[in-house]
């Protein structure tokens, strides 16, 4: 301050921590049309800020001073600082699906991604897929050690996509033969997931919330989550790597919207939804599955139906009856439709795998356990819903004897291929044989936060 020394200055400070901090500019004032020089107005700080309901957004703070010196020492002390944070990308190989949802990805990625990417000095090599598989195919001959990250600008199946092709790489670099993987060697890098699709299940999962800034500035900010992935793979080979998978219901109603890729995409959805669930039908098959090793003070004892196996190891169990639904999750997968997530009582990165079977019932009381997803209780508290945490899981599916010609054609309506439909991750595998699923802990690190508890999701995200 200048003038009467005597006088009291009435200021307010504000702290900012640098950890807090992405970038830092030089603030010049430019005529119209000038892109260098200009008269030095003093230095921008951009930072994150924490918003309510898991949101982040960025702000700047204008530090005034009119010293070239004195701001150019400044400018070098603070970025200085801001390349000494781990974790934080300088380079990201970015793949954005453009007809992700609405088709929409492309302007998410171009007019809220890109200019933060941007300021924050972050290279991106971009990649606008063209059809399925595009990513896959540039992933296996991608050189992964040019980029700090990968990022994907898409749906689920995009992300699903992605996240299969950078663990499908880092296995043929590591010299592993890719047709039977038991012990896969995890991502060089980590995936950065931007929501731009239907659903958005692994973004709402690490973010709690869709929103393409807030997902943008955890990749800035180098906030990293380990992850548990699934291999699902025959007796003969890998499928793919993936995070939860749908067998039954879940598996057919994609399997009909497929079907129907003319028809607008909500339109479609809720179409094979309701088609689905009018012709219900069980599906005949054997389940087999190693129980997660847990301790019993770790046990969920107010879930009624979580059934915890405390037995020895390779102790291996088996079911075999007519099941509506399997559902096989890693992950807790949030969405808006199931807040409390279609598997809530797995985690992130606790090793295990939620495995989750509805036997055969009405149409009704199936009705009733699908709406408890949409509220906060308990999905799995019917007689019929039967819940176990597991490390792994066979499914071998049964053909039908003694039935009619029409009932026997819907139960194996993709037999006629020699296949039947499973849903991983929203993206549609046909297979004919047993299915393993094992999962793999921590095998892949994704930008964002743990939201297993997404009350301290704002502190988790300061600390990082």
């Amino acid at each position: 301050p200048t003038g009467d020394s005597s006088m009291v200055l009435q200021a307010q400070e504000e702290i900012i921590e640098m950890k807090d901090v992405f970038s830092v500019k030089l603030k010049r004032r430019r005529f119209v049309g000038q892109k260098k020089g200009g008269t030095l107005l003093g230095i921008t700080i951009f930072k994150c800020l924490n918003k309510e309901e898991n949101k982040l957004t960025d702000c700047a703070i204008h530090l005034n001073n009119l010293s070239e010196d004195h701001c150019q020492s400044w400018f070098r002390h603070l970025k200085e600082i801001l390349n000494g944070f781990q974790n934080r990308p300088k380079s990201l190989k970015v793949f954005v699906n453009p007809s992700s949802h609405k088709r929409e990805a492309t302007h998410v990625y171009y007019e809220q991604v890109a200019p933060l990417f941007k300021l924050a000095d972050i290279k991106t090599d971009v990649t606008v897929t063209e059809y399925e598989g595009h990513a896959l195919s540039v992933l296996k001959e991608c050189e992964l050690q040019a980029f700090d990250g990968v990022v994907c600008v898409g749906g689920d199946g995009s992300v699903s996509e992605v996240a299969h092709g950078l663990l499908l790489k880092a296995q043929i670099d590591a010299g592993k033969d890719t047709d039977y993987i038991p012990m896969p060697v995890r991502a060089p890098v980590p995936l950065g997931v931007i929501p731009a699709g239907t659903t958005n299940i692994l973004a709402h999962t690490l973010y709690g919330i869709k929103h393409a800034v807030t997902a943008t500035l955890h990749i800035v900010m180098g906030h990293i989550q380990p992850v548990d992935v699934c291999t699902f793979s025959t007796p003969s080979k890998l499928l793919r790597f993936g995070f939860s998978a749908m067998f039954g219901f879940g598996a057919r109603t994609l399997a009909l919207a497929e079907k129907h890729r003319w028809m607008p995409s909500s339109q479609r959805k809720d179409f094979a939804f309701i088609k689905t669930l009018a012709d219900l039908k069980p599906e005949e098959c054997e389940l087999s599955f190693l129980p997660q090793q847990i301790p019993q003070e770790d046990s969920h004892e107010n879930d009624r139906i979580t059934l915890l196996y405390l037995g020895s190891k390779d102790q291996w169990h088996k079911i075999q009856g007519h099941f509506l639904n399997v559902s096989i999750m890693a992950i807790p997968c949030l969405c808006s439709m199931a807040p409390r997530g279609l598997a809530p009582n797995t985690r992130l990165n606790n090793g295990s795998m939620a495995l989750i079977v509805v036997q055969n019932t009405s149409r009704t009381e199936f009705i009733k356990h699908l709406k408890r997803y949409a509220s906060v209780k308990n999905q799995f508290n019917f007689p019929f819903v039967e819940t176990y945490t597991v490390q792994e899981v066979k499914v071998q599916p049964r053909l039908k004897s003694g039935l009619d010609a029409k009932e026997n054609t819907y139960l194996n309506a993709a037999s006629v291929e020699g296949n039947y439909p499973w849903n991983i991750d929203g993206d549609l595998m046909k297979e004919a044989s047993e299915v393993h699923v094992r999962v793999h802990p921590q095998l892949i690190n994704l930008y964002g936060v743990n939201t297993d508890d997404l009350e301290s999701s704002q502190a988790t995200c300061n600390c990082i």
